[in-house]
Parts: C-alpha cells; sequence; structure tokens
C-alpha cells in the first residue's frame, strides 16, 4: 500500500517528481507521460485525472532545467531591447507581449542601454536560461545567435536573422510629400542618434525622398540628435541653435525654415516647446512633422501631424515570426510594414516670413 505521508499539503516547497510518484503508488515516467501529454502510451483516464489532481493538491512544478537537457521547449522567449518605459519601444513590446500570452508563452525582458558589451553578451546569458527564441528590438546585433531570432526596427545582414521593418522609402515619401504639397521647400532635417538602429535607413530614404521631390536639404538645417535619452528634451538644443542662427542672419528673412521633419514624436515635442519659447507658433510660423504615432500624440498641443508606425501591430508581426521560426519554418530575411500618414494640426501652409511682419503665400499671390 503506498505512503501517503511523503508528501504534505502545507509544505512550502513544491512536491518533487519521485515524491509525489512514491505518493500515488506509480513510476516517476508514468507521471511525466501524464504531466507532459507524452502521445503514444495508453494511461487510463482515471490515472491521469488522478496524477493531475495530485499536482495540483501537491503544488507540483517540473524541473526547466530537466527540460532543457531533453531538449523540449521552455516555451519562453527573451527581449532585448535599448530601455524601459519608453512610449515607442512600450507599445512594441506590449504587441509582442499580448501574442505571446495568447500563444501560452512566458517572456523575460533585458535592456542594454545601447551598449555594445550588454549587446554582445546578453543572448548567451538568455540562451543558458532556457530560453527558446530572441526578440530584438531597436538593437545593434553585432553577431549570430545561438537560437532562432527576429529584429525589429534595424537590419542586419547575420545569417538565420528575420528583420521585421518599416518601410522607411514609403515613410519618407509621405512624409516629405506632405509638407511639399503645402508648400514648404526650406526645411529642417533632424537625423537620429547614431546608436538607434532606425537612423541610417531613414536618412537614406529621406534624403532620396527629398531628391525625388526636388527639394534642397541645406547642411545648415541638418538637426542631429545627440543624447541618449527618451525625453523630448533630445531636440531642444539643436533647434536653439538653429533660432539664434537665423535670428542673426542679417539677410533679411526672420527664419530660414518654414517647416521640421522630426526624428520621432517625441523630438516633435521637443522642437514644438522650442520654437514656442522662441516666440514661435505651430503650425503658424512653423510647421512640425513627427515620426511613430505614439499615444501620446494626438493628445499634445497642437495635435501632432506625424507617421504611423502601427507600433503594436510590429510587436505581434515580429512575435508571430519568432514562433514560426522556433517551429522550424523558413521566413524570409525582411518582412516590411506599411506605414502611414496622420495629418492633425502641427503642419500647415507655409507663411513668407519677411522681418516685422508675416505674409501668407496665398495672400501674397
Amino acid at each position: 500500500m503506498p505512503k501517503k505521508a511523503v508528501v504534505s499539503q502545507e509544505s512550502l516547497q513544491p512536491a518533487s517528481l519521485k515524491s509525489l510518484a512514491k505518493h500515488l503508488g506509480l513510476s516517476p515516467s508514468t507521471i511525466s507521460v501524464v504531466l507532459n501529454d507524452t502521445p503514444g502510451r495508453s494511461i487510463p483516464e482515471a490515472t491521469r485525472e488522478r496524477v493531475r489532481q495530485a499536482a495540483i493538491k501537491f503544488n507540483y512544478r517540473p524541473s526547466l532545467i530537466g527540460r532543457t537537457l531533453q531538449g523540449k521547449s521552455m516555451k519562453t522567449i527573451g527581449i532585448l531591447l535599448p530601455v524601459l518605459g519608453e512610449a515607442y519601444h512600450a507599445q512594441i513590446v506590449s504587441g509582442v507581449g499580448n501574442l505571446l500570452l495568447d500563444r501560452g508563452f512566458f517572456y523575460f525582458t533585458a535592456h542594454h542601454g545601447y551598449k555594445p558589451e550588454l549587446i554582445r553578451e546578453y543572448p548567451s546569458l538568455l540562451h543558458a536560461r532556457g530560453v527558446d527564441g530572441i526578440l530584438a528590438l531597436d538593437t545593434h546585433l553585432q553577431q549570430s545567435l545561438p537560437l532562432p531570432a527576429v529584429l525589429i526596427a534595424g537590419q542586419t545582414d547575420l545569417p538565420n536573422i528575420t528583420n521585421v521593418v518599416l518601410d522607411h522609402t514609403h515613410a519618407a515619401q509621405l512624409a516629405l510629400g506632405h509638407l511639399h504639397a503645402l508648400g514648404h521647400r526650406r526645411i529642417v532635417f533632424m537625423k537620429g542618434q547614431r546608436f538607434s538602429a532606425d537612423t541610417q535607413e531613414r536618412w537614406t530614404a529621406t534624403l532620396t525622398a527629398a531628391k525625388e521631390l526636388g527639394l534642397t536639404v541645406d547642411p545648415r538645417l541638418i538637426v542631429e540628435l545627440e543624447a541618449d535619452s527618451t525625453s523630448p528634451e533630445i531636440a531642444y538644443p539643436g533647434i536653439r541653435r538653429l533660432l539664434e542662427h537665423s535670428q542673426s542672419n542679417p539677410a533679411g528673412r526672420s527664419l530660414d525654415f518654414t517647416a521640421v521633419l522630426c526624428f520621432n514624436d517625441l523630438s516633435a515635442i521637443g522642437t514644438i516647446r522650442a520654437l514656442h519659447d522662441a516666440g514661435l507658433r505651430v503650425p503658424e510660423d512653423v510647421s512640425v512633422l513627427g515620426f511613430d504615432d505614439v499615444e501620446a500624440a494626438p493628445f499634445h498641443v497642437p495635435s501632432l501631424t506625424t507617421i504611423r508606425q502601427p507600433l503594436q501591430q510590429m510587436g505581434c508581426v515580429a512575435a508571430d515570426a519568432l514562433l514560426r521560426k522556433i517551429a522550424g519554418e523558413d521566413l524570409p530575411r525582411i518582412i516590411r510594414i506599411e506605414p502611414e500618414l496622420i495629418v492633425r494640426e502641427s503642419t500647415s501652409r507655409p507663411v513668407l516670413q519677411t522681418k516685422g511682419r508675416r505674409v501668407s503665400r496665398t495672400a501674397r499671390a
């Protein structure tokens, strides 16, 4: 007769496979087959139910290390991202998390702050903890990874990595096409920080779109973001410097530009603040166009005209692609997501600005 005093319901420690088997008078292999739903074994349903109820009663938890050694899926994903809590990254991770939760997967997040040594080390650390795959967001991967991987926002030619990216060519055409159609010709072009994975591709696409529209990219009207910050302040110093230069310009115009094409919505908010502090109105004096369409964009005053990246959708698409790769599917190297122009209050037709007065182009015509 099996001894029932081996495990205690009041014990703070979960039962082991061996103690649970001893309590039930069954072999450990039978317990394992039932709890792992292993196919091909004929075990009466009454026995299966006894095992399941005992596992609940005595708080049995399978050994994750044991599952790894047996080559079984941990149903766990590792997520690499630069920062926690920033609106852009948070919306993407929300999309990732929603899909993983729906598919029964758990995930870890590790933020690296764009530090190359952490970007090198974290994949191995996550692999050692048994994750089934890695999803990297806005991260410059420097080496091949030891398990299935998907990269969001940024591109790499490293083997066996699928890139989920926005169609930056189309995004640049939408943004500059909107400003051009309104009549803007003197535009401030904002370039992202060098450590951002999107910066170079978006900048190249912007220059190409400007050339197609016949717009001049004046080096004096380029603002390059530098600060490692998730605050709107990243754009403030560069815009202030431009304004100071414009105000000291003896050519007769009070401003050298009529619009600012920002790197993201955060920098657009910082730009609007810098213009406001200089006594300028958006969009009456200067139009401002953002990028991303973060949740705050429609609630800012003025509400932001922006290029929408479907951030949660990108997260869902990337998470689904990673699970398919884990299941052994072959996926293309690049999955492109289409952007959308969202027109709100921060852009309008330009005003011809001369010292001491503002004249609408339409009125002047």
